[in-house]
């Protein structure tokens, strides 16, 4: 009888060792998803804050170029892309386009001087840099946040706790593959 009290005894210690160890680790891969979900969102709302600012900077740039439809038409679906994105890929693709249309925006502002010294336009290129920046440095923190959520997931014996508690790894935040061309400028100069 007292050999059969040992062996429950022994089953209930193993039990609460398991116990002790897996709570631990469960709630830190609660708490580090919630730091990869907390850092995605910084980076929903500073592109939801350009996305913002675009409508002002269109219309500003309307006043001036009129007949620059196609840029301008472009910054207007890149915009709606990002806007019904869904997944991490389709957003890191819209936002690559939206970039993309508003460096071409860029160019044509170069033709028209007194848009470049408009002050309204001015300053919303100025809130446009500054939401630029800030969405680099968010995209960072979320990388930041992905590699310490993955690095516990794959390391033991986080890896086996993971696995039965279905915690998965996260995507990073990549650019585009196009972000890695250089863009062709040309001055319209005799080819030189």
């Amino acid at each position: 009888m007292k050999k059969g009290y040992m062996i429950i005894g022994i089953i209930v210690a193993v039990m609460v060792l398991l116990a002790a160890m897996l709570i631990p680790s469960y709630n830190n891969f609660v708490e580090l998803e919630e730091n990869v979900d907390q850092s995605y969102a910084q980076i929903e709302n500073q592109l939801q804050r350009r996305l913002d600012l675009i409508p002002n900077l269109v219309n500003t740039v309307k006043g001036y170029a009129s007949h620059e439809k196609e840029v301008i038409a472009s910054i207007s679906d890149a915009r709606a892309r990002l806007a019904g994105a869904n997944t991490v890929e389709e957003e890191a693709t819209a936002n690559a386009e939206l970039t993309g249309a508003l460096s071409r925006l860029l160019v044509v502002v170069e033709n028209y001087p007194n848009l470049k010294a408009d002050q309204q336009f001015t300053q919303l290129m100025d809130e446009l840099s500054g939401t630029e920046n800030r969405i680099s440095v968010a995209r960072k923190d979320y990388n930041d946040q992905v590699a310490l959520y993955n690095k516990k997931i794959k390391r033991f014996p986080g890896s086996l706790i993971a696995g039965m508690t279905g915690f998965e790894e996260k995507e990073y935040f990549t650019a585009d593959p196009k972000a890695a061309e250089a863009p062709e400028v040309n001055f319209g100069g005799n080819g030189e």
